[in-house]
């Protein structure tokens, strides 16, 4: 079995999963598509009734990333943070595939499955919630994603490929 993997500046926290299965499960379904946010909860119903059809959906995208970066500025200056479990162990992630990644150290053990975070840096930047088994010490397999963050996953692994494609051409 070939897996094509890419470097990547990104990073992971994580822990085994079953150390706490049922409350992993519970924030792997709050980072989910509902997102928690009011600005997204409204922006679904407006779209759902129709009352979008009209706008420019990249004008409109670009006022509510605004609105969500009002909001994350009011958290800072009211020194409030996402509320996130507490996962015991952070690792840089050194490259990735499309269902799965390679950690720059040997700390995982041959089977065990994981539950983690991912800071993705797409737009608009935000964490994503993974399930994964361990499939030797370092590399894994992605086990449980959600849809849209798998869709965002492979777009990451993508545009990565082509930097890397284009920085290979210029030398």
């Amino acid at each position: 079995m070939s897996i094509r993997l890419v470097p990547v500046p990104i990073s992971l926290v994580y822990s085994e999963a079953s150390l706490d299965k049922e409350e992993y499960l519970r924030e792997y379904a709050q980072l989910s598509e509902s997102d928690d946010d009011p600005i997204s909860q409204w922006l679904k119903l407006a779209k759902g009734r129709g009352e979008t059809s009209d706008t420019d959906p990249v004008l409109l995208n670009l006022v509510v990333e605004l609105h969500r970066k009002i909001d994350a500025l009011e958290m800072f200056l009211k020194n409030e943070i996402p509320k996130r479990i507490s996962l015991n162990h952070e690792i840089k992630i050194e490259s990735i595939g499309f269902d799965h990644f390679k950690l720059e150290a040997d700390v995982l053990e041959v089977g065990v499955e994981y539950y983690g975070r991912v800071e993705m840096p797409v737009h608009p930047k935000r964490d994503v919630a993974v399930f994964f088994k361990a499939l030797d010490s370092s590399l894994v397999e992605i086990t449980k994603i959600h849809d849209r963050d798998e869709k965002e996953w492979g777009v990451y692994l993508t545009a990565r490929e082509r930097v890397l494609i284009r920085e290979a051409k210029e030398k």
